[in-house]
């Protein structure tokens, strides 16, 4: 039986939020290695996650790297038809601010891409909770074939007070 988080309803964007600290897209494959919080209080998982630097990083994991979504928390969705992970900092509408995502793409100033090989499917959820226990929570499955992916964030200001922060993920030029 599926979990609620793990049913996709065509048309319905799913956001995974932070309790405070960055979220994390780990490959499925190596969830387990994932300890979140759990363990050396003076280097956990949680702990490597908070100091990947900038607003997108690579993370080692078992044997391949999970993308850290850095900075601050906050509520984050995949979109598949754009290969986007889209964070929102004090958005109003979800509905106005995901009908504004195709049209800001191209005007968005997009950092140096990171080069990522990924094994299959992601799971993103909050750094904090330990990979095993990823999928009985606030989660969303992201599919990606097995590759080489490129990875480049960019932030979009849309007001005074709110704003998005992108990151995409696609074919890698190399």
């Amino acid at each position: 039986m599926a979990r609620c988080a793990d049913v996709v309803v065509p048309g319905v964007v799913r956001w995974v939020e932070s309790a405070a600290g960055p979220l994390i897209a780990v490959p499925e494959a190596v969830l387990p290695f994932w300890a979140g919080a759990d363990g050396d209080e003076t280097s956990s998982d949680y702990d490597r996650a908070c100091e990947v630097p900038g607003h997108a990083g690579l993370l080692p994991v078992g044997d391949t790297l999970a993308l850290v979504l850095g900075d601050e928390p906050a509520a984050t969705a995949y979109l598949p038809e754009h290969g986007l992970f889209v964070r929102r900092y004090a958005a109003g509408s979800e509905v106005r601010l995901l009908a504004e995502v195709p049209a800001v793409l191209d005007d968005a100033l997009w950092e140096p891409a990171l080069e990522w090989r990924v094994p299959g499917p992601l799971v993103l959820f909050d750094a904090a909770r330990p990979g095993r226990a990823a999928t009985g929570t606030d989660h969303v499955r992201v599919e990606l074939a097995p590759g080489r992916y490129g990875v480049s964030a960019a932030y979009v200001p849309r007001g005074p007070w709110a704003g998005l922060r992108l990151v995409r993920v696609g074919p890698s030029a190399a």
